[in-house]
């Protein structure tokens, strides 16, 4: 087999690897219910979008697949500062319902 290809997929390999493991502790790491399952949420939309990103990248043909680069890179962006706020929101809200919770 050629060097090339076999640092491929096992590039590819630890990539994805990194991935589930980036986002297993994602989700380990939250603070509370509704963060949790935020981080879900957050978690299976950005993969999905991985998913049909790269689908679209490789069938169509070149040199239109590289199109696809273009809404990847504007939503990506996009999507990391919304899911941040978002769970920066979410936690302030819980730190608030835990707080006012110990008062009582």
């Amino acid at each position: 087999m050629h060097p090339g290809i076999i640092g491929g997929v096992i590039g590819g390999i630890v990539g994805v690897l990194g991935g589930i493991i980036g986002t297993y502790f994602g989700i380990k790491n939250t603070n509370g219910p509704n963060e949790r399952q935020f981080a879900i949420k957050a978690a299976i939309v950005s993969w999905i979008i991985l998913v049909i990103f790269l689908a679209l990248l490789f069938a169509l043909p070149k040199p239109y697949g590289w199109f696809m680069w273009i809404p990847y890179g504007v939503i990506l962006p996009f999507g990391i500062i919304y899911m941040n706020k978002t769970q920066q929101r979410i936690r302030t809200e819980e730190a608030k319902k835990s707080d006012s919770a110990d008062q009582l």
